[in-house]
């Protein structure tokens, strides 16, 4: 077991913020001395079916915490879902129906143990004892907090000053996830640096109630495939944790440069000094690399060698034909911008003509590869030749 030091440093890698350390420094002291494990929250409504590699950033500084020897209590917010999380919103957030919640629960308790130690780990659910919450108690968990002191909140204050709406029930979102907090008896709260607020709620709750104070450690966000944007299903720019190996690996490919280094750091175990310089040398193989190990750690050290073995054949050495490609039938003759999109390859004729036009498709047989022009049809394209649409999708025709 890591010295008291030792332990500190393993849970502040890669967090933004830690609230704080010498409470922190404390606890673990304690711990170690009465031998009880620490209670390390975390807290997910589950908004989508599907966690992604966002989640997973949060999810790993849990596992470190497991790998310290402590227990791991993860929260699945389903009576906060009936309200909606206002964080980082513009307007109010529609509420999910409760078969929504139920089954992505269901999805979310399954899919945290693909990184956390089920051993040491609970799922609990908030609807244990917000549900025995009367209106007289609601009232008074109201009571604790002001008005002012919400609209220091960021996304509160803009909406405010912008004249957007903001309804009463949200208000109460970060308080109701505070008293989680409270309810749990939390040690440690784990947290995106975009919660900051609602996990101070949750200190000053467990203050007022007479309690010891949880400490909070606070990740950073990770941005989705776009290299903007936080990662969001909403937004379209992430990559669930479900995913097929070939998909997740040809999605990391796709990420910017610019992100690789955050991704090294926050996703994989890779030293940091070791994936600096290949960076630095060879971000293609870099690249390649973070696609393996992001592979390995959601599958299996099978499924990241194979993944890499068919994209260095499919994209790198033009080894086409050692290549795994889906089979499509060309059909009838047709301009290839509308078969595009009757294939489901482009959402529009006028992407498939500008994906064409940017000498997007192209049609390989052997060692030939002809780009294909706007004007092609399906007639150009013949059985048992290659067609690759977009830098990740290969098929055969039939």
């Amino acid at each position: 077991m890591p010295n008291l030091e030792q332990q500190l440093e393993i849970i502040k890698r890669g967090s933004i913020e830690v609230i704080n350390e010498a409470e922190l420094l404390n606890k673990l002291e304690k711990s170690q001395k009465s031998g009880k494990p620490l209670i390390v929250k975390l807290g997910a409504d589950p908004t989508a079916p599907d966690l992604h590699l966002g989640h997973s950033v949060v999810l790993r500084k849990l596992r470190d915490f497991q790998d310290l020897g402590h227990e791991v209590h993860f929260l699945i917010g389903d009576f906060t879902s009936r309200i909606g999380d206002p964080t980082g919103k513009t307007k109010t957030r529609p509420p999910l129906t409760e078969k929504e919640i139920q089954d992505n629960a269901k999805t979310y308790a399954e899919q945290v143990f693909k990184i956390l130690d089920r051993s040491k780990t609970k799922i609990r659910f908030n609807s244990e004892w917000c549900s025995q919450l009367s209106g007289v108690d609601m009232i008074k968990l109201a009571g604790q907090m002001n008005v002012a002191r919400m609209l220091e909140r960021e996304d509160f204050k803009n909406r405010y000053t912008s004249g957007q709406s903001i309804s009463i029930h949200e208000f109460l979102y970060p308080l109701i996830q505070g008293y989680d907090s409270v309810a749990m008896k939390a040690d440690v709260e784990i947290g995106g640096q975009d919660q900051r607020f609602n996990l101070l709620v949750g200190r000053d709750l467990q203050k007022n109630a007479g309690m010891l104070q949880q400490v909070l450690v606070l990740l950073p966000l990770l941005e989705g495939l776009d290299g903007k944007d936080k990662m969001s299903k909403s937004l379209g720019n992430a990559i669930g944790i479900t995913e097929n190996p070939k998909d997740m690996f040809g999605k990391i490919m796709s990420i910017p440069d610019t992100l690789m280094e955050k991704y090294f750091e926050y996703l994989t175990r890779v030293p940091s000094m070791t994936y600096k310089k290949l960076i630095a040398s060879s971000p293609r193989d870099a690249k390649i690399m973070l696609a393996k190990e992001i592979v390995t750690l959601f599958h299996s050290e099978e499924s990241g060698i194979k993944e890499e073995k068919n994209f260095v054949n499919q994209f790198s050495k033009r080894n086409f034909d050692q290549a795994e490609a889906e089979e499509l039938f060309a059909g009838t003759d047709r301009p290839l911008s509308k078969a595009l999109v009757e294939w489901k390859l482009c959402s529009s004729a006028s992407e498939a003509k500008r994906l064409l036009q940017q000498g997007g498709c192209k049609l390989i047989h052997g060692e030939e590869i002809v780009t294909l022009k706007e004007d092609a049809s399906t007639s150009d394209l013949k059985v048992g030749q290659l067609l690759k649409v977009g830098k990740k999708k290969l098929f055969r025709l039939k």
